[in-house]
């Protein structure tokens, strides 16, 4: 099963190196973050952390999804579980063992494959009901043989045998969790995770995809095009305001745009007087703070740092005491997986969306190349939720989104997916998370969605016709006893069998 491949990737000792510099074996469970550990050719990495030396290509398959290995270097991310094929790594813990990528995703597994969908909670209650059904029909089989029909007491009793062998409500009871726990398998194993065995059918049942566009719909790796300064602005202030301000945000293009100021080719502040305090972001808006002498700055939308500016394209602005200092001009590239995803969605009569708090103009081009009807830019939090508090009311609406700004929105959708570079708060509203970040995990995961449902379906309808047309043939006195528990152990096998199949099923 799912779990017992994960649970294999997870190890019980770490070589951790201590501060003299020596090497020793420690149980995982002693790691803390922060702690240095060596990560040799062969050896899977004990817990997630950073790379502080050395460099390697890493197996994650099994977390992400992703086939090929990830060359691994000085300050990128690795995930315990995953494997050095060829390398030496020394990282950084970032986590304890029992908040790894991996342990959390074996937790999600283990809890889809418990809960319930509602259409196992109706097998449920028939199932319920099946039992003293079946005990009837024996009885009546019984009296109707022997007083009615006036067969000999030993043929009677058989036949009531006979019905009580051949019932099968194991058949029922197996028809839905079977499937669930391959099809939840099957998703994590493709980089999937879903909370709930009951998103998988409210999944399978969503007509409208409503996406985000920053980090999403495109590759989040932006690049700062340009930074126009106005006359009253000093540049080399406004540049060391606008870095300590974005160091507080988790939004993609804040990271960017940290990137570029601490890039030396634009103009700093000599010295590091200037002092913040109260640097606060406002999700969908932007970032703003105070100064010791009462100013206030704002770096974000034109709405929220202009006010009183009507008109402007610029993604960005940068403002004090309301007053424009600078925009900034951003680029930003559509992920090479985005238009096959839409496509994919118009082919499966899907309505896909695109609601984005960029600007108007940018996102309409956005949608333009996508061949996306439908689309909303300059959108605020508050507004992207009455947007997809008016699709709910249409028909089932999923939000994907990356963003700390989507966190309500996916909260509010039907059903909330999220990318696995997403804010932890953005993950933890979602419903579905997508491990490797690729938005080309969402038509697979749809994909498995739908048959995972499909053989839900085809189990019940088994079990429902098996018993149907067995217990009356047994009650009629056609069958023997002993025939009669071949096939009801058989319709098990069935049912089993059908479930297996949804494994290798090609989607």
């Amino acid at each position: 099963s799912a779990i017992e491949d994960l649970s294999k990737l997870q190890v019980d000792w770490a070589k951790k190196i201590m501060p003299s510099g020596t090497v020793v074996s420690v149980e995982v469970e002693e790691i803390m973050p922060g702690d240095w550990l060596q990560v040799n050719e062969g050896d899977k990495v004990p817990v997630d952390g950073t790379v502080l030396n050395g460099g390697a290509n890493v197996d994650e398959s099994m977390l992400t999804g992703e086939s090929l290995p990830a060359a691994k270097t000085v300050d990128d991310t690795v995930l315990g579980g995953s494997i050095v094929q060829n390398g030496n790594l020394t990282i950084a813990a970032t986590t304890a063992s029992r908040d790894t990528v991996l342990s959390k995703m074996i937790e999600l597994v283990k809890s889809a494959q418990r809960n319930k969908p509602d259409i196992q909670r109706l097998a449920d209650k028939i199932s319920a009901v099946f039992v003293p059904v079946v005990l009837g029909i024996s009885v009546l089989t019984f009296l109707v043989s022997f007083f009615g029909v006036g067969i000999s007491g030993q043929q009677a009793v058989l036949n009531s045998i006979a019905v009580l062998v051949i019932s099968c409500p194991c058949a029922m009871g197996l028809a839905t969790p079977t499937a669930v726990m391959v099809g939840v398998g099957r998703l994590a194993k493709n980089g999937v995770l879903v909370k709930g065995a009951q998103t998988l059918e409210i999944f399978s049942n969503i007509r409208n995809f409503v996406f985000d566009k920053t980090g999403t719909l495109t590759t989040g790796d932006f690049r700062i095009k340009d930074i126009n300064y106005t006359e009253q602005a000093n540049p080399a202030e406004a540049n060391i305001l606008m870095l300590k301000m974005e160091r507080v945000s988790s939004h993609p293009i804040a990271h960017s745009l940290v990137r570029e100021l601490e890039n030396e080719s634009r103009p700093k502040a000599n010295g590091n007087t200037l002092k913040l305090t109260k640097i606060i972001e406002l999700k969908g808006q932007g970032v703003t703070a105070l100064d010791d002498q009462g100013n206030e700055y704002r770096l974000g939308t034109r709405r929220f740092a202009v006010p009183g500016l009507e008109e402007g394209s610029a993604p960005l602005y940068f403002s004090k005491n309301e007053q424009q200092q600078a925009t900034i001009e951003i680029e930003d590239q559509l992920k090479p997986e985005a238009a096959q995803v839409m496509q994919y969605l118009h082919k499966a009569g899907k309505n896909p969306i695109i609601l984005s708090g960029d600007s108007a103009a940018k996102t309409a081009a956005a949608a333009k190349a996508l061949k996306v009807d439908t689309w909303y830019g300059e959108m605020l939090p508050a507004e992207k939720l009455e947007v997809i508090d008016r699709l709910n009311t249409e028909a089932p609406t999923a939000m994907i989104g990356d963003g700390i700004n989507d966190a309500p929105a996916l909260a509010k959708a039907t059903i909330g997916v999220s990318l696995s570079n997403a804010s932890q708060v953005a993950m933890q509203s979602a419903q579905v998370i997508l491990l490797n970040g690729n938005l080309d995990r969402l038509p697979r995961a749809l994909a498995i969605a739908n048959a995972t449902l499909q053989t839900i379906r085809q189990n019940l309808f088994w079990a429902f016709a098996y018993n149907i047309i067995a217990i009356p043939v047994a009650a009629l006195g056609f069958l023997n006893p002993m025939w009669g528990a071949l096939f009801m152990a058989l319709s098990d096998v069935v049912v089993i069998g059908n479930s297996i199949r949804l494994k290798t099923r090609k989607l």
